[in-house]
């Protein structure tokens, strides 16, 4: 029953991440028109996932670890930080989470009268990519860098932040902070990802290049998870005994 209460919860605030994060991104980034005073823009996009991932970590990271990602279950398992008999079933539940959130999405978008997804434009249906799809243009290469370096600096964050030595309470404020810098930064690169299940939570409805380009946004995440997870284990060693 315990075990059923973690997926539960990763399932719950992966949908609710999801949800809210790219909710924000094709309800109200530019509702109604480009000129529209409503449109929330880069700064409204980047802060609802932010926003997510907070409300999220306090609603549930007592019960699962929130982490919402299969990036940072792999990264804290490789930084000795969650059991790797767990991974597997975490990321089931959170692309889960992620395809219910993005099937919801995509009904609800699909009853404003103005509504399609264009299979070449960027970041239809909140969808990462690069190249064309790019909301920059930018190159594969640019991509996954941006991707894998973000990434592994969420997990360190994430792992500092929920250090035994760093100060109780806050962390989902620092970790909901770091995604919203993250954002800022990953938008005009890949739309961010940064997160494997967010990324095909919406791919799986968007159009055919979202699923050909996806390969990008769980790789680049997972190696870039598992180096933040390897330099926070070597970094945050205790050493309060000496240097």
């Amino acid at each position: 029953m315990v075990m059923m209460d973690k997926l539960f919860a990763e399932f719950l605030g992966t949908f609710w991440l999801v949800l809210c994060g790219c909710g924000s991104a094709i309800l109200a980034a530019q509702f109604g028109g480009d000129g529209n005073p409503l449109g929330i823009g880069l700064l409204g996009v980047s802060l609802a996932f932010g926003l997510a991932v907070l409300t999220g970590a306090y609603a549930f990271g007592h019960l699962s670890g929130a982490h919402f990602n299969p990036a940072v279950s792999v990264g804290l398992w490789v930084g000795g930080r969650f059991p790797g008999r767990l991974v597997l079933p975490y990321m089931l539940v959170q692309v889960a989470g992620a395809t219910c959130a993005g099937y919801l999405l995509t009904v609800i978008a699909s009853g404003a009268p103005y509504f399609t997804i264009d299979p070449f434009a960027a970041g239809a249906l909140a969808s990462n990519g690069y190249g064309v799809m790019s909301p920059g243009g930018y190159s594969l290469e640019t991509a996954f860098l941006v991707e894998m370096v973000l990434t592994a600096f969420f997990v360190i964050v994430i792992m500092g932040v929920t250090d035994r030595r760093a100060p109780a309470g806050f962390a989902p404020i620092a970790i909901g902070l770091a995604l919203t810098l993250i954002h800022l930064v990953g938008i005009p690169v890949t739309n961010t990802s940064v997160n494997p299940a967010r990324s095909t939570g919406v791919a799986l409805f968007a159009h055919y290049t979202a699923l050909h380009q996806l390969w990008l946004f769980w790789l680049a995440p997972l190696l870039g998870g598992a180096a933040g997870g390897i330099v926070y284990s070597v970094l945050g060693k205790d050493r309060s005994r000496g240097w």
